[in-house]
């Protein structure tokens, strides 16, 4: 019986390895295409920040499917899309937000979640030593 539920475990993670790679070429297909017309198009009907927002609108569908396919969603590309989506909508607006800042600081708070608070982070000595004295109490 377990060797069974290991096969399953198996093909439904090579199923879902396979979907990811394919959704990631559509993804990056749906790019090269909107970037393609965009470029093409005479400047005078692309709306401000189209660019931004369509590439923020790939990240967070291809990001939707992921999720409703059960399939890992990288945190990186979600901010990502959410960032693109924003950007885009600002520039549209005519709003003058500053976007490099923004992204910077939002990367450097990622860095800290990531070292700091992630459960996925292996424990150091300092996590050792405070469940030491935690258990002395």
């Amino acid at each position: 019986m377990t060797e069974q539920n290991n096969q399953n475990t198996n093909n439904s993670r090579a199923q879902k390895q396979a979907m990811d790679k394919r959704l990631e070429s559509i993804g990056w297909a749906l790019f090269f295409v909107m970037s393609g017309i965009l470029w093409i198009m005479p400047e005078e009907l692309v709306p401000e920040g189209a660019w931004l927002f369509g590439t923020g609108l790939i990240i967070l569908g291809f990001s939707g499917i992921r999720y409703l396919y059960r399939i890992k969603i990288e945190e990186f590309w979600l901010v990502m899309g959410i960032l693109f989506l924003s950007f885009g909508l600002s520039e549209y607006f005519i709003l003058d937000l500053p976007i490099l800042p923004i992204l910077l600081v939002l990367i450097g708070i990622s860095i800290v979640y990531k070292a700091f608070l992630s459960k996925t982070r292996k424990r150091d000595g300092f996590d050792k030593c405070w469940e030491v004295f935690g258990k002395q109490k």
